[in-house]
């Protein structure tokens, strides 16, 4: 069980970087705020009295959970209440009308993509998992451990067991294969 002190010092540790993560995500300062805030709550509420070893985890389990429901709860905010003017017919030579084309977002971009760039998404991500499943499982594990789950060289090396000096080879050496494989496959990053 983690003490109070150790507790206090993990949410103090991880804080800047959660809001880094979440920020990234959300794009919205507020929202990022209120999403780690909202994490740790949780954490303290459920989990102080797990051991500081598996707080971590917990921990961005939480964060992430938190970031896809505050995605979920905009999904729903604005099919709830979205404009009804914005689904009107504008008098232009061309009398049809589709929504898909005319739905827009409050700050004006588009909240519908084209099925052409969801699945050009997903085939480049399917070509990343591909390469990522090619990677020798050390290189593999390192990769996902710090550039994935957002972990600092130390605990990467104390999760797999090695010196840090072993962690940042691993990555180097996945991030160039994985560059030259997806290079070979015309993903461009």
């Amino acid at each position: 069980m983690a003490s109070e002190k150790e507790f206090a010092d993990f949410l103090q540790e991880v804080e800047k970087r959660a809001f880094k993560k979440a920020f990234f995500h959300v794009k919205d300062e507020d929202a990022a705020l209120d999403i780690v805030q909202d994490s740790m709550m949780r954490l303290a509420e459920n989990y102080a009295d797990k051991p500081i070893e598996e707080v971590r985890m917990l921990f961005n389990r939480i964060l992430t959970n938190s970031t896809l429901d505050w995605f979920r709860r905009q999904k729903t905010r604005n099919a709830v209440f979205s404009n009804f003017s914005d689904f009107e017919r504008h008098t232009d030579e061309d009398d049809t009308f589709s929504l898909l084309e005319n739905y827009a977002g409050p700050d004006g971009s588009e909240l519908v993509e084209s099925a052409e760039t969801t699945t050009e998404r997903k085939q480049v991500f399917q070509q990343i998992e591909e390469a990522l499943k090619k990677l020798p499982a050390r290189q593999r594990e390192a990769f996902i451990m710090r550039y994935w789950e957002d972990m600092d060289v130390a605990e990467t090396a104390a999760a797999m067991g090695c010196s840090e000096g072993s962690v940042k080879t691993h990555c180097f050496r996945a991030v160039q294969a994985l560059s030259s494989t997806l290079s070979a496959l015309g993903v461009k990053l």
